[in-house]
């Protein structure tokens, strides 16, 4: 039979320990009671009192486990309980019914308290320890016993033997004990190891919010609210007509490349992925971790010009793969405030952002042209002091009735005029890309060569 758990001394209880402990007690307190009989002097009260108590001790050891066997559930432990305060009362009582004998009453007065530390600590050893008090007063008023220490040979021999069997067993099973706690010790940290790489994986497909909500057990904070954020949205032009160019391995390489090196650059600027559809990618600003309003649009906007930024670099990777069209990614970005929380049904259920800010954003996205960031005026009024744009006048949108006023985002200003570290241009059969915050000192020297050279052939060539 398994082992038990019990909720007050947090151990797990062998169903079984209690009898056979109880059991060897009484054994060796009915010996004890029958050692102290002197059966050759008449009967009397005295000697049928502790006659009696012996007899009744080994009847009490049945009926126990009885009890015990009855007890189901939330009422085995307050049974429990009360068998072990019992116990401790007929200890006193033998103790007493014993003339005091002096090494079984220090035998059995070393085990009650060895039982009652170990099984329940403090409070155990005052429920024990008053047992044993009330025994022995019910004892005395019984018996009588004198005064006199007294050290018979003969019930001294008799108890010895018992709390010694009770030892031994007791070290016995404290020991099997011991090596089911090392066993399961084990097996608790091969199952937290285990559960630290299933958490870590799940991470990968919950926003880190929700993620750590339930891993911490914090679900109250995921309640529906209204919050000022930024909205992101991205996604392949004619990625449909791709999916069918391309074999299943290739484009299933290419979109996990695609969607990987998106996810990072988002990481990099802290904004959370909502959700992937397919090839598009919804990103969050100012729900977790928020900067403030303003900060949160800049990181956005700054994170949309790092993933145009990286798609062209990715375009010269692909093509080398074999991949002759050249992706074109378009991005829509809008600020306002959208509804954040838990939505679905009680089977299915998702931490998402919902609202007409949402929509927008997305919306903005399909307008866009390809390598086109379109925001919308609420963001550029926050970033626009930092961040250069064109404005593109107004685009009528599906789902809202009036005009949107939208503008191109061009670059981080820090980056136009002479302070210029990336350009880039393309024409048919021409295609460049200069990032000069990448070019190391001393590779200066060969771009510097391989654009002269190009330069001065295109200068003698005759194209016709």
């Amino acid at each position: 039979m398994q082992d038990q758990f019990d909720e007050s001394t947090g151990r797990n209880i062998n169903p079984h320990y209690s009898t056979y402990f109880r059991s060897l007690i009484c054994f060796a307190a009915a010996g004890t009671l029958a050692n102290a009989i002197n059966w050759s002097a008449p009967w009397q009260l005295d000697k049928l009192v502790v006659l009696g108590t012996a007899i009744f001790i080994v009847i009490y050891a049945a009926i126990a486990q009885f009890i015990l066997y009855k007890a189901r559930d939330k009422k085995a432990l307050k049974t429990r309980r009360c068998l072990s305060f019992l116990d401790t009362v007929l200890i006193g009582i033998t103790i007493s019914l014993a003339n005091f004998s002096m090494l079984p009453s220090l035998l059995f007065v070393t085990v009650v308290q060895l039982n009652a530390l170990t099984e329940g600590g403090g409070r155990s050893w005052f429920e024990h320890n008053t047992g044993l008090l009330v025994g022995v007063v019910i004892g005395y008023l019984m018996h009588q016993p004198s005064l006199l220490i007294s050290a018979d040979l003969t019930i001294s021999t008799v108890s010895l033997i018992g709390i010694l069997v009770y030892l031994c067993a007791y070290a016995f099973f404290t020991h099997r004990q011991i090596g089911q706690l090392k066993e399961a010790n084990q097996s608790l940290t091969v199952e937290q190891r285990v559960s630290k790489v299933r958490s870590y994986k799940l991470s990968k497909y919950l926003p880190q919010k929700l993620w750590r909500s339930v891993t911490t057990g914090d679900e109250e904070a995921l309640v529906t609210q209204r919050k000022l954020l930024t909205v992101f949205f991205s996604d392949i032009k004619d990625f449909s007509q791709l999916t069918e160019e391309l074999e299943a391995e290739t484009f299933t390489q290419l979109l996990n490349n695609y969607l990987s090196e998106m996810a990072r650059i988002a990481g990099q600027y802290g904004g959370t992925i909502d959700k992937f559809i397919g090839d598009a990618v919804m990103v969050v600003f100012g729900d977790d971790e928020s900067k403030g309003p303003k900060s949160d649009a800049l990181r956005c906007v700054a994170m949309a010009l790092a993933m145009r930024k990286r798609v062209r670099e990715m375009k010269q990777e692909w093509y080398n793969k074999g991949i002759s069209r050249p992706l074109q990614v378009r991005m829509g970005i809008n600020t306002g405030y959208c509804t954040v929380g838990i939505f679905g049904t009680a089977n299915y259920q998702s931490y998402t952002v919902m609202g007409t800010h949402v929509n927008l954003a997305s919306r903005l996205e399909g307008a866009a042209q390809p390598g086109e960031i379109l925001i919308s005026h609420e963001t550029w009024a926050m970033i626009k002091h930092t961040v250069m744009c064109r404005d593109k006048g107004h685009i009528t949108v599906k789902g809202i009735s009036t005009p949107v006023k939208v503008y191109q985002v061009t670059d981080l200003r820090k980056n136009l005029g002479g302070q210029q570290s990336y350009l880039e241009e393309h024409a048919p059969g021409f295609s460049m890309h200069l990032d000069l915050d990448k070019i190391r000192n001393y590779d200066k020297e060969k771009v510097l060569q391989s654009l002269q050279k190009a330069a001065s052939n295109l200068k003698t060539k005759v194209i016709i």
